[in-house]
């Protein structure tokens, strides 16, 4: 069968090439909905319909495990998929099925604790740092970063920095120096609010990975960027070692799926992926 990989457009490709590079032998079909990105500034209804449509695609492609490598698809819309929607249509189709999100593996990653662990027993705190997270509004919005890392870690506090607009210029292919402005702008906002740059920082849409240099320019040198590709990879690795019911196939199959324009994807894009990216029609 196969892994599939979600996302509202070409950003998920950052997930898709540590996933790739993890598991080299395993088919992979990519679905980008471009139809209907950026999803950043969508309802939170429309963002379920949407991530559920593409879900199914991928399904209907072979896959047996969905990787939303979109954080905003993962924050809105995954824990409602895997409850309301998912045991029936396992049901449905009678195969072993999944839906694994990507806001999981980030906070596992930021905060050094399990899914299932609370703060530390002494509780504590000798010094307060700070975690920076750049998101799109619907990802802000929702909070989630900051009321998980919070169960997890007394010590650290997250603030969430929307960076409403940068996940379509990223997707456009917007020139490098265009691209520089808009994330110092970000960067500076989020020093503004909080008082001071943060300790570390997640880049919360996998669009902004492709431009994670522009970050760490932007941010002092020395802090500590949390990447969300690692960190999936990392717990996908996990995740098939303790679940052997799912087929990954054998034969290195890469298939991309768009339910936008197919073709040739953006110079930006080519030059992260390492060769030409070209989709096919959904």
């Amino acid at each position: 069968m196969a892994i599939g990989v979600f996302d509202s457009g070409v950003g998920g490709l950052t997930v898709h090439r540590k996933l790739v590079d993890r598991f080299p032998q395993a088919d992979f079909v990519y679905l980008a909905d471009q139809a209907h990105a950026p999803y950043g500034g969508l309802g939170g209804e429309e963002i379920v319909d949407l991530t559920r449509t593409g879900c199914r695609r991928l399904f209907e492609a072979g896959a047996d495990v969905v990787v939303l490598a979109c954080n905003t698809a993962s924050a809105i819309a995954l824990r409602r998929l895997q409850q309301t929607w998912l045991p029936e249509y396992r049901r449905e189709v009678g195969r072993a099925l999944n839906v694994l999100g990507i806001i999981v593996p980030t906070i596992e990653a930021a905060t050094g604790r399990g899914w299932d662990q609370g703060p530390p027993l002494d509780g504590k705190i000798e010094k307060l740092e700070v975690l920076g997270v750049f998101c799109t509004a619907a990802t802000a919005m929702s909070q989630v970063y900051e009321i998980e890392v919070q169960k997890r870690r007394e010590d650290l506090a997250a603030f969430s920095e929307p960076c409403p607009g940068l996940a379509g210029l990223i997707e456009l292919g917007a020139p490098v120096e265009e691209l520089k402005v808009v994330v110092g702008d970000h960067v500076d906002a989020l020093r503004r609010r909080i008082g001071r740059y943060p300790d570390k920082a997640i880049l919360g849409c996998t669009h902004y990975e492709i431009v994670a240099p522009l970050f760490e320019a932007a941010l002092p040198e020395g802090t500590t960027l949390i990447h969300q590709p690692s960190a999936t990879a990392d717990a996908l690795e996990r995740y098939f070692g303790r679940h052997g019911e799912y087929d990954l196939g054998t034969a290195g199959r890469r298939e991309f799926l768009t339910t936008g324009t197919p073709g040739r994807q953006s110079d930006l894009v080519s030059q992260f992926w390492g060769a030409p990216v070209t989709f096919e029609a959904a």
